[in-house]
């Protein structure tokens, strides 16, 4: 990477009509914005398709493949003369969270009326997509499981089903072929808008980045097509042990994920067909994106491991991860992947270890900043490196107008800021924006809600909590104001931060 800084939004965040963020309209009109504030990237999360049973969290999706349907714009849809604008008309949705109940019944509507008129044509590019993408016959398969068995997951499907014995599976491809075209149709609609959008990203010279959970939903199309990949009971086909992290900052009791963990190694030796599914999984994503941030990177080293009868993630344990030889044996270049390694939480010199050997740079996030420590490695005067990227806060953090205003920031910790900052408290998210783009880091990300400093109602996640996380949406009307993309690219021109190719015309500065 070289010096330069982007927003962070989650695609669902986007504005629009039809009640959540699409592939269209709002993500032309955001990538307009960061160009008008001279960003060179767009961070977002994982794009996935995501379960009510889960909350709706892209974290936890049903296929580490497949992209998410709801994203996908009606509009488009009406343009490849698939429905009508009729079909397409809005329904008063709420611009500013994600309804999830109504947009999924909204979507999936549209979404098989376009298949009905698709089914009738003959579309070359359709073959060709799903001959170039192996992983989507297990996925189709699998949501058309999922379906005949009224959503539950695929360890109470009968044992035919559940164990993939070859029989039953070739009887219920031909019974449910129509509903495995349709799912088929979903990936061929989403990722025909995602290429799209990709390259209008590229004319605008924004790099994308991406996110890979490390680890996958249980009741997700992988762990049934894969499931010697997992600690899994061979007689109930349920985790054996789950993946969390002990308790941190965010949890006195710490973090039960409920994902089951990788069978990493099988004899003492590397499980190969596990490294080549990861090998799949690297390609493809960044068949999409520019640059991949692996979400809970430390768990290649070691992770957490918890009994999967334990309620929390108290009595877990560490256990060894797979190491330098995994990345050693997914990455046939030989050169430095373009990966950004989220390095928080409980970090030890051998994690550390393992990620300056890659290469990869890390995460430093400013509100872990300022406990009064002077060595806090959090403090931009404490970074020992360029190669890391600075954030002000991340999707699982308070905005950074919601950190300061939080009874969990002590007053000690807002006079630090106020002081490092030169700042009387007035304008805190800016304070936090300047600090990162001022830094010595390479990449700085801010969370769109700190460029428009909004408050801790339009947080995106509040981690071990359930609730209305992952649902807030930006209004329009704040990405039509001019005000704060002119003063973020006045700021990033002065740090230097700019894309080469960008206006460079002397803006007013701040005042």
């Amino acid at each position: 990477m070289t010096r330069g800084s982007g927003i962070l939004l989650h695609l669902t965040s986007l504005p629009g009509p039809h009640g959540i963020g699409t592939l269209g309209a709002g993500a032309e009109d955001f990538l307009e914005f960061l160009h008008q504030a001279g960003q060179r990237f767009w961070q977002f999360l994982p794009l996935g398709p995501t379960c009510p049973i889960f909350g709706n969290s892209p974290y936890m999706s049903m296929s580490a493949f497949a992209g998410n349907p709801l994203l996908i714009d009606p509009v488009g849809l009406v343009d490849s003369g698939l429905i009508t604008n009729t079909d397409c008309r809005s329904t008063d949705f709420n611009q500013y969270l994600v309804d999830f109940p109504r947009v999924i019944a909204h979507r999936s509507r549209l979404l098989k009326s376009a298949f009905v008129s698709f089914s009738s044509r003959k579309d070359p590019r359709f073959d060709e997509f799903c001959h170039q993408n192996p992983w989507l016959d297990d996925y189709a398969h699998f949501m058309a499981l999922r379906d005949l068995h009224k959503n539950l997951p695929w360890h109470q499907w009968p044992i035919a089903l559940s164990r993939r014995q070859p029989a039953a599976l070739s009887a219920s491809r031909e019974k449910l072929f129509e509903k495995i075209l349709y799912y088929q149709f979903e990936q061929f609609v989403f990722y025909g808008q995602w290429h799209s959008l990709k390259k209008r990203a590229r004319d605008k010279n924004i790099a994308l980045i991406g996110d890979i959970p490390i680890y996958t939903a249980f009741d997700s199309a992988d762990v049934w097509a894969h499931q010697d990949f997992y600690k899994l009971d061979p007689a109930t086909g349920l985790p054996t042990h789950v993946a969390g992290v002990p308790p941190d900052y965010f949890s006195d009791t710490g973090q039960r994920w409920g994902n089951p963990v990788y069978r990493w190694h099988i004899d003492g030796k590397m499980n190969n067909a596990l490294a080549d599914w990861w090998r799949d999984r690297f390609q493809h994503i960044f068949s999409m994106i520019d640059i991949v941030r692996i979400d809970h990177f430390r768990g290649f080293e070691s992770y957490w491991e918890i009994p999967a009868e334990e309620e929390t993630a108290i009595k877990g344990s560490w256990v060894k991860g797979p190491g330098h030889a995994f990345f050693e044996a997914i990455n046939d270049t030989g050169e430095r992947l373009p990966i950004i390694a989220e390095d928080l939480g409980i970090i030890t010199p051998e994690v550390e270890k393992l990620r300056d050997e890659l290469g990869y740079p890390g995460m430093k996030i400013l509100q872990f900043a300022f406990d009064n420590d002077p060595k806090n490695l959090y403090l931009p005067h404490n970074f020992s490196t360029a190669n890391c990227v600075v954030y002000t806060g991340t999707h699982d953090n308070d905005t950074s107008l919601g950190w300061y205003m939080s009874e969990k920031s002590s007053p000690d910790a807002r006079s630090q800021l106020r002081r490092y900052a030169n700042s009387n408290g007035d304008e805190i998210a800016w304070d936090f924006i300047r600090l990162a783009l001022s830094s010595v880091a390479d990449l700085a990300v801010i969370p769109l809600q700190d460029v428009l400093g909004f408050g801790s109602d339009c947080r995106m996640n509040t981690p071990s909590t359930t609730g209305e996380n992952w649902c807030w949406r930006v209004a329009s009307r704040f990405l039509a104001d001019r005000g704060p993309a002119d003063r973020l690219r006045e700021l990033t021109r002065f740090y230097n931060r700019l894309h080469p190719a960008a206006d460079t015309q002397d803006l007013k500065p701040e005042e």
